[in-house]
């Protein structure tokens, strides 16, 4: 069994604390408020072993390329603001997998990612300029 570091023990804090997908960056930052001396290679480190256990997974976001979350969460998908860069989970699922395939294939899982403004910026930008959506 591995031994808890104060290193692990930040990654898992800040994936408690959080409800949505991070990626390394944010993830060194946080870390870095309860171990200050966190750095990039730690981070990754403590990641794998934290997906190793089955308490992580990686997502590769299209958008963003590798995000992590927890694995304790129901069927989801993501979305991607394009203003703040972050991602954010969205609940639940309305893609009908029995119906999306053609005959013949079985689909096993899949993965949907949004993008466009997160609330946050939607009222920080929509008072200082037009917000278009695509």
């Amino acid at each position: 069994m591995k031994r808890k570091t104060s290193q692990k023990i930040a990654l898992e804090q800040i994936f408690i604390q959080q409800e949505r997908p991070l990626g390394v960056e944010e993830i060194l930052q946080q870390g870095r408020k309860f171990v200050k001396s966190l750095n990039q290679a730690t981070v990754y480190r403590n990641l794998k072993i934290l997906i190793d256990a089955g308490w992580l997974r990686k997502i590769s976001h299209p958008f963003l390329g590798n995000l992590y979350e927890r694995t304790n969460r129901v069927h989801h998908h993501h979305f991607h603001c394009r203003k703040c860069n972050k991602a954010f989970e969205l609940p639940g699922c309305a893609l009908k997998e029995d119906n999306i395939a053609p005959e013949g294939f079985i689909v096993e899982d899949h993965e949907i990612f949004l993008s466009g403004i997160c609330p946050s910026c939607f009222k920080k930008y929509s008072n200082s300029q037009q917000v278009t959506p695509h």
